[in-house]
């Protein structure tokens, strides 16, 4: 069942991450869905949740209530194929991926073209997350381990995302760039892991907040190819 509430306090893209993270940890909370301009909320539910219970998971600065039946102003989320939703995720690889090949095709060399690959990557998804440089921490951190650690590792992952791309591009300390590309992905792996076997819904980072992607196939698409790719680099070193 799917219901929709007013919630009220919320000023940025971090405190609809947070309002997010409370509420999805409730028991029988499948999705929240929230538009931050009509602070509004669609919350999708296996059975039926008192609005005690919803205020009770809320920081004192955010108030809910739940809205009419006859709202008509606040449209729901449609239900869209997992493809669909991962179509933007799976564009910029298709463009990352030519472009790696169209800088090297006149001289190819595999090597070469996957560290192309790799530096463009972290440019690109680095890129995304500086859009919203205050709320991509607040995201990250539901299931990034060592986000959730050390708060402010989410504040520098960005720059190091893009620190590793231009390590890649201008091939300086490559084996150390695929070292760190193999740890920070494991570490996130893990936690990414972790969420699916306790069953939480939450959005995918990766692409900071700009767009809104299932965390699962998202998360494990971006990191299985990098850490693959880096692994592989490895051993051709």
């Amino acid at each position: 069942m799917k219901h929709t509430y007013t919630i009220t306090g919320m000023t940025c893209n971090g405190c609809v991450a947070s309002v997010k993270q409370k509420l999805e940890k409730l028991e029988d909370i499948q999705e929240v869905d929230i538009d931050l301009e009509k602070s509004k909320a669609a919350i999708t539910m296996f059975k039926h949740i008192p609005l005690s219970k919803l205020k009770a998971a809320l920081p004192e600065k955010y108030t809910i209530t739940i809205q009419s039946g006859e709202d008509e102003n606040f449209e729901l989320p449609v239900s869209e194929s997992k493809l669909k939703q991962l179509k933007p995720l799976l564009l910029i690889f298709a463009y990352l991926f030519v472009a790696s090949m169209l800088l090297n095709f006149n001289d190819w060399n595999t090597q070469s073209a996957m560290l192309d690959f790799m530096g463009l990557f972290y440019i690109v998804f680095s890129f995304f997350k500086f859009l919203d440089l205050k709320g991509f921490p607040e995201s990250f951190k539901m299931y990034d381990p060592l986000a959730k650690a050390i708060p402010v590792y989410g504040w520098v992952y960005p720059f190091l995302e893009l620190l590793l791309g231009l390590m890649f591009l201008m091939r300086f300390q490559v084996q150390v760039a695929l070292i760190a590309t193999i740890v920070i992905l494991g570490i996130t792996t893990v936690g990414v892991t972790k969420t699916l076997l306790d069953k939480k819904s939450i959005r995918c980072a990766c692409l900071g907040t700009a767009l809104n992607l299932p965390m699962t196939e998202a998360t494990f698409i971006e990191n299985s190819v990098m850490l693959i790719m880096a692994v592989s680099m490895l051993f051709m070193m």
